[in-house]
């Protein structure tokens, strides 16, 4: 059965959306509007009897001096990924973005492919068994992930390495995972390890007071995540960035976006944003103070924002990348290490593909890219 593509309105594709257990936050129509640098359109598929069964959100970002465009879908579209005829999905889609000048196409579909639970990362990180986690036998895997891999290469598409072209939009291929369905507080408590545990009692003993923001807050975070970027030496994005986030996200929906706060003795030491679309929910940005460690803000935040997701219904408390090496002495390991002690899972997701409409200016992008 045939599918036809076309654009669709904010409340059709908000309505979609709704209708899922979760999408991306990253698929929402306002995520469009916080990416101001790049032109938005939602998309769907309708089957034969008008029905949307599919919604996508589109980023264009224009080539400098001519109308030529990347087609960029941030951890989507949302469409059976697992459909036998996956051409049905992605041809009128490439028919539509090239029609609309798109010279190169980046999807990421949503389809984790393996999972591997902590205590199978620490033992592998305790006997030196692997040096990457993609080395490591998984706790579980999704064999049409594969299938999926295989019929997008034989239409064209290619897999992007750990870069590509996505102007500092490529998202991470690996994540940390908390599962929160059909377990208690209780037990999402219990399967913290010791010392998670440990700095939790201790920031509550200390004090520290976790509260839950609103946008006038977000300069008090900023503040932080200036502090944080200049320590962990990343570029900051401005704090118009997230008053435009905010401003979007909650006029979409009131839970889309939260910023919580942990004070000590009346002083900010940590902040973090969160992010919700229907079960899932993600960890987005987090600063922290260069001083007063040992009162443990970050864990107490971390704990605050866990609870609060169960009570919003959450399926998933997701603290999104990681990198997947389990080599102690590689800098990179330290963003697996503390979401570690969470007990969650480390998922591996398909990655993001391409397809070049256009060969050379493809080329010439991925060219740019690779020098930037």
């Amino acid at each position: 059965m045939s599918l036809r593509l076309r654009t669709i309105t904010r409340e059709e594709h908000l309505a979609f959306v709704r209708s899922r257990p979760s999408v991306s936050h990253m698929q929402v129509p306002s995520w469009g509007e916080v990416k101001s640098e790049w032109r938005s359109e939602s998309i769907g598929w309708a089957d034969a009897t008008g029905n949307l069964v599919g919604a996508g959100l589109v980023l264009y970002r224009q080539l400098p001096k001519v109308k030529r465009y990347l087609a960029y879908l941030p951890e989507g579209p949302v469409i059976d990924w697992f459909d036998p005829d996956l051409d049905r999905w992605l041809a009128p889609l490439l028919a539509h973005l090239k029609a609309q000048g798109a010279f190169s196409v980046k999807i990421g579909p949503p389809v984790v492919i393996r999972r591997w639970g902590t205590a199978t990362i620490k033992e592998a990180v305790a006997g030196g068994q692997a040096k990457r986690l993609r080395d490591v036998d998984p706790d579980w895997y999704e064999p049409r992930a594969f299938e999926v891999a295989d019929r997008l290469r034989r239409a064209g598409w290619r897999q992007g390495e750990d870069g590509g072209a996505g102007f500092g939009d490529v998202q991470p291929r690996y994540v940390f995972q908390v599962p929160l369905a059909n377990r208690s507080l209780d037990d999402i408590q219990r399967g913290f390890n010791q010392l998670w545990r440990r700095n939790i009692k201790k920031a509550e003993k200390s004090g520290v007071e976790v509260v839950q923001g609103g946008y006038d807050d977000l300069p008090v975070f900023h503040r932080l995540y200036q502090l944080t970027a200049e320590r962990d030496r990343f570029t900051p994005r401005p704090l118009a960035y997230f008053q435009r986030q905010w401003q979007q996200l909650t006029t979409e929906d009131p839970n889309r976006m939260r910023l919580y706060l942990a004070y000590h003795e009346g002083e900010p030491l940590a902040a973090t944003t969160m992010l919700t679309v229907g079960q899932h929910v993600w960890y987005s940005y987090g600063a922290s103070a260069n001083h007063k460690r040992e009162v443990k803000p970050s864990n107490a935040i971390q704990w605050r924002m866990i609870r609060d997701a169960y009570a919003l219904g959450a399926g998933v408390y997701d603290l999104r990348g990681i990198s997947d090496t389990l080599d102690e002495e590689d800098p990179l390991y330290g963003l697996i290490q503390f979401k570690l002690g969470t007990g969650g899972q480390a998922a591996e997701y398909l990655g993001e593909w391409d397809f070049p409409v256009n060969k050379v200016l493809h080329k010439a992008l991925d060219l740019y890219m690779s020098r930037r």
